[in-house]
């Protein structure tokens, strides 16, 4: 893989074994010589083992997006923004602009659930399995805001990829405050259809140096 690609869940994965080692650790102190006992008879706490659903959800999206990279499409993995410690999962640079693309790893059906619109305001929120999870979007969003202000008037476009969620057979994929939300094989489709005068090669070096490699 070329160095400057990145690696997708690569930090998540990371973070992962180091709550795992945490984790064994403690169980071993407290167990003493038993302590190897009680390591094979535990469960990972659901913090760690989100860590490592989490990286495995941006470990397939990744070896899709790796599947169409060419010329005329390349993706950078696993990128933080400057000056926080938050990181963007894909970024993927198409002739027709940059995509942001947040994977996530969730059970149920993302649907778009439209409240008010007549007597009250129109609000429009993401909805996964009966949850709200309209926070989502919003980080979309501000990742979207992060690139863009370093993308030199390339356009800039914002994914919500759900992995093992219950997509319906039919439609399924929505917008959302201009944040696009659907499964791998929709977004490698888009992808693969976008078109423009985007200049990919310096574009993609512009946006590897001001979003270098989360590790």
């Amino acid at each position: 893989m070329d160095e400057e690609q990145g690696t997708a869940g690569g930090s998540a994965r990371r973070e992962y074994e180091r709550r795992r080692a945490k984790d064994e650790q403690h169980i071993r102190q407290r167990w003493g010589r038993f302590g190897g006992i009680a390591v094979a008879l535990s469960d990972e706490p659901q913090s760690t083992r989100a860590w490592s659903s989490g990286a495995a959800g941006e470990e397939r999206v990744g070896a899709g997006l790796d599947g169409i990279a060419s010329a005329k499409i390349r993706v950078l993995h696993d990128r933080r923004i400057p000056g926080t410690r938050a990181n963007i999962d894909h970024l993927v640079i198409t002739p027709g602009g940059i995509w942001v693309v947040d994977s996530k790893r969730y059970k149920g059906r993302p649907e778009l659930r439209v409240e008010g619109g007549i007597l009250r305001p129109r609000v429009e929120k993401l909805v996964v399995g009966g949850r709200d999870k309209t926070k989502l979007v919003d980080g979309v969003e501000w990742q979207v805001e992060q690139v863009r202000s370093m993308a030199d008037a390339v356009p800039v476009i914002g994914a919500l990829c759900f992995v093992e969620a219950d997509w319906p057979l039919i439609g399924g994929s929505f917008r959302l405050r201009g944040v696009e939300v659907l499964w791998p094989k929709k977004l490698v489709d888009k992808l693969s259809a976008s078109t423009g005068t985007v200049d990919v090669e310096a574009t993609t070096s512009i946006l590897a140096a001001r979003f270098r490699s989360a590790i």
